[in-house]
Protein backbone atom coordinates (compact mmCIF):
# COMPACT_ATOMS: atom_id res chain seq x y z
CA UNK A 1 0.00 0.00 0.00
CA UNK A 2 1.33 3.48 -1.43
CA UNK A 3 0.98 6.11 2.01
CA UNK A 4 1.52 9.54 0.09
CA UNK A 5 2.05 12.82 1.82
CA UNK A 6 0.49 15.04 -0.17
CA UNK A 7 2.44 18.81 -0.81
CA UNK A 8 1.14 21.33 -4.00
CA UNK A 9 3.48 23.58 -4.98
CA UNK A 10 2.41 25.93 -7.52
CA UNK A 11 4.24 28.34 -9.30
CA UNK A 12 4.06 30.82 -12.06
CA UNK A 13 3.32 29.30 -14.81
CA UNK A 14 5.18 31.46 -17.31
CA UNK A 15 8.26 31.57 -15.35
CA UNK A 16 10.93 29.01 -15.36
CA UNK A 17 11.19 29.40 -11.95
CA UNK A 18 8.79 26.87 -11.98
CA UNK A 19 11.51 24.19 -11.91
CA UNK A 20 11.42 23.49 -7.78
CA UNK A 21 10.52 20.08 -6.87
CA UNK A 22 11.36 18.85 -9.70
CA UNK A 23 15.12 20.04 -9.71
CA UNK A 24 16.52 16.79 -7.23
CA UNK A 25 15.02 14.49 -10.26
CA UNK A 26 15.18 16.37 -12.92
CA UNK A 27 18.89 14.75 -14.46
CA UNK A 28 17.81 11.46 -13.55
CA UNK A 29 14.50 12.23 -15.72
CA UNK A 30 16.08 13.78 -18.90
CA UNK A 31 19.82 11.29 -18.68
CA UNK A 32 18.56 10.06 -22.54
CA UNK A 33 19.50 14.15 -23.63
CA UNK A 34 22.85 13.95 -25.52
CA UNK A 35 24.25 17.34 -24.79
CA UNK A 36 27.76 16.67 -26.19
CA UNK A 37 25.54 16.85 -29.43
CA UNK A 38 24.41 20.35 -28.40
CA UNK A 39 27.57 21.16 -27.53
CA UNK A 40 29.19 20.18 -31.22
CA UNK A 41 26.45 21.87 -32.94
CA UNK A 42 27.42 25.32 -30.75
CA UNK A 43 31.14 24.64 -32.43
CA UNK A 44 30.31 23.98 -35.52
CA UNK A 45 27.83 27.35 -35.73
CA UNK A 46 30.85 29.51 -34.53
CA UNK A 47 33.36 27.80 -36.65
CA UNK A 48 31.10 28.27 -39.81
CA UNK A 49 30.81 32.21 -38.51
CA UNK A 50 34.42 32.86 -38.06
CA UNK A 51 33.60 33.37 -34.27
CA UNK A 52 36.44 33.20 -31.46
CA UNK A 53 34.41 32.68 -28.45
CA UNK A 54 35.46 32.88 -25.25
CA UNK A 55 32.93 33.97 -22.82
CA UNK A 56 29.54 32.37 -23.23
CA UNK A 57 26.77 32.97 -21.13
CA UNK A 58 23.70 30.37 -21.14
CA UNK A 59 20.52 31.19 -20.82
CA UNK A 60 18.29 29.24 -18.58
CA UNK A 61 21.00 26.97 -17.74
CA UNK A 62 19.26 24.74 -15.51
CA UNK A 63 21.48 22.24 -13.48
CA UNK A 64 24.36 22.83 -15.14
CA UNK A 65 24.80 19.78 -17.95
CA UNK A 66 25.75 21.90 -20.89
CA UNK A 67 27.76 25.07 -19.12
CA UNK A 68 29.63 22.19 -17.07
CA UNK A 69 30.06 20.53 -20.75
CA UNK A 70 31.09 23.89 -22.67
CA UNK A 71 33.46 24.90 -19.08
CA UNK A 72 35.32 21.98 -19.92
CA UNK A 73 35.78 22.82 -23.42
CA UNK A 74 37.61 26.37 -22.18
CA UNK A 75 34.63 28.60 -22.29
CA UNK A 76 34.19 31.31 -19.44
CA UNK A 77 30.95 31.07 -18.57
CA UNK A 78 28.07 33.12 -17.42
CA UNK A 79 25.24 31.05 -16.41
CA UNK A 80 21.65 32.25 -15.61
CA UNK A 81 18.75 30.66 -14.48
CA UNK A 82 15.36 31.82 -12.45
CA UNK A 83 15.26 28.66 -10.54
CA UNK A 84 17.05 28.99 -7.57
CA UNK A 85 16.69 24.61 -6.74
CA UNK A 86 18.51 24.12 -10.46
CA UNK A 87 21.04 26.64 -9.89
CA UNK A 88 22.01 24.97 -6.83
CA UNK A 89 22.59 21.74 -8.57
CA UNK A 90 24.44 23.06 -11.46
CA UNK A 91 26.73 24.68 -8.62
CA UNK A 92 26.73 21.03 -6.67
CA UNK A 93 28.42 19.93 -10.42
CA UNK A 94 31.31 22.25 -10.72
CA UNK A 95 32.47 21.54 -7.22
CA UNK A 96 33.42 18.27 -8.55
CA UNK A 97 35.25 19.88 -11.88
CA UNK A 98 38.98 20.50 -11.70
CA UNK A 99 41.18 22.65 -14.04
CA UNK A 100 38.06 24.97 -15.23
CA UNK A 101 37.11 28.06 -14.67
CA UNK A 102 34.18 28.13 -12.45
CA UNK A 103 31.14 30.08 -14.06
CA UNK A 104 29.41 33.33 -12.72
CA UNK A 105 26.00 31.72 -11.87
CA UNK A 106 22.94 34.06 -11.80
CA UNK A 107 19.67 33.85 -10.96
CA UNK A 108 17.96 35.66 -13.14
CA UNK A 109 14.68 35.79 -15.09
CA UNK A 110 15.68 35.78 -18.94
CA UNK A 111 13.23 38.83 -18.59
CA UNK A 112 15.55 40.38 -16.15
CA UNK A 113 19.27 39.70 -17.17
CA UNK A 114 22.16 42.15 -15.89
CA UNK A 115 25.26 41.18 -16.89
CA UNK A 116 28.53 42.86 -15.37
CA UNK A 117 29.35 42.92 -18.90
CA UNK A 118 29.19 41.25 -22.08
CA UNK A 119 29.88 38.31 -23.43
CA UNK A 120 30.92 36.96 -27.09
CA UNK A 121 27.71 34.97 -27.58
CA UNK A 122 24.60 33.42 -25.86
CA UNK A 123 23.24 29.90 -26.03
CA UNK A 124 19.96 28.64 -24.56
CA UNK A 125 19.42 25.28 -24.68
CA UNK A 126 16.31 23.08 -24.41
CA UNK A 127 13.72 24.98 -25.74
CA UNK A 128 13.83 27.47 -23.04
CA UNK A 129 12.76 30.62 -25.18
CA UNK A 130 9.25 28.84 -25.40
CA UNK A 131 8.62 29.33 -21.78
CA UNK A 132 8.12 33.21 -22.81
CA UNK A 133 5.26 34.26 -23.69
CA UNK A 134 5.07 36.42 -27.01
CA UNK A 135 4.59 39.63 -25.24
CA UNK A 136 8.11 38.87 -23.58
CA UNK A 137 10.19 37.72 -26.35
CA UNK A 138 11.12 42.07 -27.64
CA UNK A 139 12.35 42.67 -24.22
CA UNK A 140 14.28 39.37 -23.86
CA UNK A 141 16.12 40.07 -27.34
CA UNK A 142 16.89 43.44 -26.92
CA UNK A 143 18.81 42.65 -23.25
CA UNK A 144 20.78 40.13 -25.54
CA UNK A 145 21.13 42.59 -28.04
CA UNK A 146 22.92 44.85 -24.92
CA UNK A 147 24.77 42.53 -23.38
CA UNK A 148 26.58 40.36 -26.12
CA UNK A 149 29.00 41.50 -28.10
CA UNK A 150 29.02 43.52 -31.26
CA UNK A 151 29.64 40.50 -33.75
CA UNK A 152 28.91 37.91 -31.29
CA UNK A 153 26.33 34.96 -31.61
CA UNK A 154 23.24 33.98 -30.30
CA UNK A 155 22.04 30.60 -30.68
CA UNK A 156 19.00 29.03 -29.29
CA UNK A 157 16.49 26.24 -30.02
CA UNK A 158 12.56 25.47 -29.57
CA UNK A 159 10.08 23.64 -30.05
CA UNK A 160 8.37 23.39 -33.13
CA UNK A 161 4.61 24.89 -33.25
CA UNK A 162 4.16 21.01 -35.01
CA UNK A 163 5.46 19.79 -32.20
CA UNK A 164 3.79 21.16 -28.97
CA UNK A 165 0.26 20.53 -31.24
CA UNK A 166 0.96 16.82 -31.50
CA UNK A 167 1.53 16.79 -27.95
CA UNK A 168 -2.01 18.07 -26.91
CA UNK A 169 -3.61 14.75 -24.75
CA UNK A 170 0.24 13.41 -24.51
CA UNK A 171 0.87 11.34 -20.96
CA UNK A 172 4.20 9.53 -20.20
CA UNK A 173 5.53 7.85 -16.76
CA UNK A 174 9.01 7.98 -15.84
CA UNK A 175 10.67 6.53 -12.66
CA UNK A 176 13.19 4.85 -10.62
CA UNK A 177 12.97 3.32 -7.30
CA UNK A 178 12.29 5.75 -5.32
CA UNK A 179 10.92 8.61 -7.62
CA UNK A 180 7.64 8.66 -10.32
CA UNK A 181 6.94 10.99 -12.08
CA UNK A 182 3.51 11.46 -14.03
CA UNK A 183 3.36 13.93 -16.97
CA UNK A 184 0.18 15.35 -18.97
CA UNK A 185 -0.29 17.75 -21.66
CA UNK A 186 -2.87 19.73 -23.03
CA UNK A 187 -2.31 22.24 -25.99
CA UNK A 188 -4.44 25.33 -26.25
CA UNK A 189 -5.18 26.97 -29.68
CA UNK A 190 -6.78 30.23 -28.77
CA UNK A 191 -4.01 30.76 -26.58
CA UNK A 192 -1.65 28.99 -28.88
CA UNK A 193 0.56 27.11 -25.68
CA UNK A 194 1.29 23.84 -24.13
CA UNK A 195 0.02 23.79 -20.52
CA UNK A 196 1.41 20.57 -18.79
CA UNK A 197 1.50 19.34 -15.52
CA UNK A 198 4.01 16.78 -12.90
CA UNK A 199 3.10 14.65 -10.58
CA UNK A 200 6.42 14.10 -8.87
CA UNK A 201 6.20 10.93 -5.86
CA UNK A 202 9.41 10.97 -3.95
CA UNK A 203 10.23 7.96 -1.31
CA UNK A 204 10.29 9.33 2.21
CA UNK A 205 10.79 6.15 4.43
CA UNK A 206 7.86 4.43 4.32
CA UNK A 207 5.67 7.25 2.32
CA UNK A 208 5.39 9.26 -0.47
CA UNK A 209 5.73 12.37 -1.20
CA UNK A 210 3.68 14.14 -3.65
CA UNK A 211 4.26 17.15 -5.26
CA UNK A 212 2.76 18.76 -8.35
CA UNK A 213 4.41 21.75 -11.21
CA UNK A 214 2.33 23.30 -13.60
CA UNK A 215 4.42 24.89 -16.89
CA UNK A 216 3.66 26.55 -20.20
CA UNK A 217 5.08 26.33 -23.27
CA UNK A 218 4.09 28.73 -25.38
CA UNK A 219 4.33 28.24 -30.03
CA UNK A 220 6.57 30.66 -31.61
CA UNK A 221 6.78 30.43 -35.44
CA UNK A 222 10.58 30.83 -37.00
CA UNK A 223 9.70 33.80 -38.77
CA UNK A 224 8.02 35.67 -36.50
CA UNK A 225 11.08 35.31 -33.90
CA UNK A 226 13.43 36.40 -37.11
CA UNK A 227 11.50 39.33 -37.62
CA UNK A 228 11.71 40.22 -33.64
CA UNK A 229 15.43 39.32 -33.55
CA UNK A 230 15.50 41.99 -36.74
CA UNK A 231 14.08 44.64 -34.56
CA UNK A 232 16.21 44.26 -31.51
CA UNK A 233 19.33 44.85 -33.18
CA UNK A 234 20.44 41.12 -35.00
CA UNK A 235 21.29 40.37 -38.51
CA UNK A 236 22.18 37.49 -40.53
CA UNK A 237 19.32 35.51 -38.95
CA UNK A 238 19.17 31.55 -39.85
CA UNK A 239 16.28 29.16 -38.97
CA UNK A 240 18.07 25.32 -38.93
CA UNK A 241 16.60 22.05 -38.67
CA UNK A 242 20.05 20.18 -38.44
CA UNK A 243 20.96 20.40 -35.19
CA UNK A 244 20.32 17.94 -32.48
CA UNK A 245 16.74 16.30 -31.76
CA UNK A 246 15.90 18.10 -35.15
CA UNK A 247 13.71 14.19 -35.49
CA UNK A 248 11.47 15.51 -32.66
CA UNK A 249 10.55 18.57 -34.38
CA UNK A 250 13.65 21.29 -32.86
CA UNK A 251 14.26 24.14 -34.62
CA UNK A 252 17.55 26.07 -34.06
CA UNK A 253 17.38 30.02 -34.58
CA UNK A 254 21.33 31.79 -35.06
CA UNK A 255 21.52 35.36 -35.41
CA UNK A 256 24.89 37.74 -35.19
CA UNK A 257 24.34 41.21 -32.91
CA UNK A 258 24.93 44.39 -34.32
CA UNK A 259 26.51 47.17 -32.73
CA UNK A 260 25.09 48.62 -29.52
Amino acid sequence: MMVVLYLVIRKGMNKMSSYGPLAPVYDKFTSDIRYDDFADFYEKVFKEKGKTVKTLLDVGCGTGTLTAMMAQRGYEMVAADSSSDMLCIAQEKFSELNNIIPPLFLCQSMTELDLYGTVDATISCLDAVNYLPPSDLPGFFRLLHLFIEPGGVFIFDINSPERLRSLDGFTSVDEDENNLCLWRADFSKEEKALYYGMDLFTRRGRFWQRSCEEHIEYSHEPDELSALLLFAGFTGIETRTDGPQNELGRIFIIAENTSH
